[in-house]
């Protein structure tokens, strides 16, 4: 009976857990995809073969849970995948989204390779992958205990993350040995519109439990929907739109909720029959999964709203595009409205398209509705970057650049805690950590103890436990990922200036400031005398 410790180890993508039971049998708990350029270490390889795996089980949808699923079939998998049906709805898009961008990117990269005499390049995965693996999912309800084989059995319960997004239940039995472990997935915040508020859990021997706001808290100084109005408000006045770069999948049908809200009770009547375009296929499919899913999936108002014979994320003057055509012909019209479209970060998608057209113009707004990442073009814009450079051109910034508060999908750390807490019958006996980058993992991980008096630990990918004699079994040191060369003395590449490498440099700069306060924010009850050494250090260093 041993879990070890893969993915999303002192980071916050790619979450991937091995568990053996029986002697020789194994499950997965996700099987995710890292994203993002800022992992600090490497991550271990499955040190099984794929063909071992009798099961995965899936917290819920998003891609750095799931990415990799179909290369797990690719390589040899064909056991049985168990998710709620949501969750197995949201993933068939998704995973047939991804396999697209594999294999653009494989034909992209085999063009420049031909070019310069070099190989071609295969897709991770491929859309016939996808849809392989698609068939071994086998859907799990929630609050039902299912006995999934000899001493495992497991029961999913609503995480409040995602749609069909889940905390997984694992109860192990072998040799007469009883142990039950639960995996978090993500932990949703709360008060978020359509979806549930997160399920408590009675008891647990063992928690694994993610970090990703393991040392901030969310602040919200307004209500999403008045500030929203007030955004809308403005931009209408100056007769200019307002476009909003939105993940495909969860934020793009809460901010459907807040607008049939703002129409319906015409909290914004000067301009009732504003239009808004939702402007990604994905965000489409995922629109139309969330309006066919169980209402147990839904909240309270969302419920009320159903049996009133209403759709919480339908209202009049919605209308989506599907055609790139179509997507184009969005900028050439003079009327205001509002744009959401799919580019979360600003990094890739159609949005890129619409800033071209809109961010120069003072009458328009960018209104961002989630969490920038560092070195991304949305965090350059939110920065407040004067110009910015998109598809080879340079664009001045005169457009308004908001952010509307309150929108993340994460518990932050005291949502976390709380939830913790709700083990009300027995609370874990040992807590592992990850799902969280470096400071914010190990902080919490502290914080667990100091809180509740419970050992807990932020394992390095490699690291093995056994859940029977809980003891280590083995403890891995991190290993650092080798950072690629950006200046080449001799023969230096295209691309690889030294301005180039003083803008990357910052970046990596920026990166550790912004770790440096994540880590700060969990110092919170310290000693007196370690928060004055600290700040002594920081001053000095700044003025070194």
């Amino acid at each position: 009976m041993k879990i070890t410790f893969l993915g999303a180890t002192h980071q916050v993508t790619g979450s991937r857990t091995l568990v053996e039971w029986l002697d020789g049998r194994y499950f997965l708990v996700d099987y995710g995809m890292e994203q993002g350029e800022e992992n600090e270490f490497e991550q271990q390889e499955l040190p099984v073969a794929p063909s071992a795996i009798e099961h995965v089980f899936v917290t819920h949808a998003h891609i750095d849970h799931t990415g990799l699923l179909p290369l797990l079939y690719k390589q040899g998998f064909r056991g049985i995948i168990h998710s709620t049906p949501e969750t197995e709805n949201l993933c068939s898009i998704m995973l047939a989204d991804s396999a697209h961008i594999q294999e653009t990117d494989a034909v992209s990269e085999t063009k420049k390779n031909l070019r310069k005499g070099g190989p071609t390049v295969e897709p991770l995965y491929t859309k016939e992958d996808v849809e392989a693996v698609m068939k071994l999912f086998q859907p799990c309800e929630y609050g039902k205990v299912y006995m999934i084989d000899e001493g495992l059995s497991v029961r999913f319960t609503d995480a409040g993350h995602l749609l069909g997004s889940s905390f997984i239940e694992f109860f192990l039995e072998e040799e007469g040995v009883q142990k039950t472990l639960v995996c978090s997935g993500d932990v949703g915040n709360t008060n978020q519109p359509i979806i549930c508020d997160p399920k408590s859990i009675a008891e647990a021997d063992y928690l694994l439990i993610e970090s990703t706001y393991g040392t901030r808290l969310h602040e919200r100084k307004t209500e999403p929907i008045p500030a929203l109005v007030g955004i809308l408000r403005r931009t209408f006045q100056r007769g200019g739109t307002v476009v909003i770069p939105s993940f495909a999948v969860g934020r793009t049908q809460e901010l459907l909720y807040y607008f049939r809200e703002i129409k319906q009770h015409r909290l914004l009547p000067e301009y009732q029959d504003f239009p808004v375009y939702v402007d990604s296929p994905l965000a489409s499919e995922a629109t139309a999964i969330f309006l066919q899913c169980s209402k147990e999936c839904l909240d309270e108002d969302a419920t009320r709203i159903m049996d009133q014979g209403q759709n919480p994320i339908w209202f009049d003057g919605l209308r989506t595009t599907v055609s790139a055509d179509d997507s184009k012909a969005l900028n050439d019209t003079p009327e205001s409205k509002v744009i959401i479209s799919s580019g979360g970060m600003c990094e890739g998608g159609r949005i890129r398209h619409h800033l071209k057209h809109t961010i120069w113009n003072p009458r328009n707004t960018i209104m961002f509705a989630g969490y920038q990442a560092v070195g991304t073009l949305g965090r350059t814009i939110y920065e407040g970057a004067k110009t910015v450079k998109i598809y080879g051109e340079v664009i001045d910034v005169n457009a308004e650049i908001v952010l509307l508060e309150g929108m993340s999908g994460h518990a932050d750390k005291q949502g976390l805690l709380n939830w913790i807490d709700g083990f009300t019958v027995r609370k874990p006996g040992f807590v592992f950590v990850n799902h969280g980058d470096d400071p914010s993992c190990t902080a919490f991980a502290q914080e667990v103890t100091d809180r509740f008096g419970i050992p807990a630990n932020a394992p390095y990918s490699g690291c093995e436990y056994d859940l029977a004699k809980g003891e280590w079994i083995r403890l891995t040191e991190p290993v650092r990922r080798k950072k690629k060369a950006a200046y080449h003395d001799s023969g230096a590449e295209q691309g690889s200036s030294p301005s180039k490498i003083r803008n990357k440099l910052f970046l990596q700069l920026r990166a550790a400031v912004e770790a440096l306060d994540q880590y700060t924010m969990g110092l919170a009850g310290h000693s007196n005398d370690e928060l004055s050494k600290l700040t002594q250090k920081i001053r000095d260093l700044i003025h070194h």
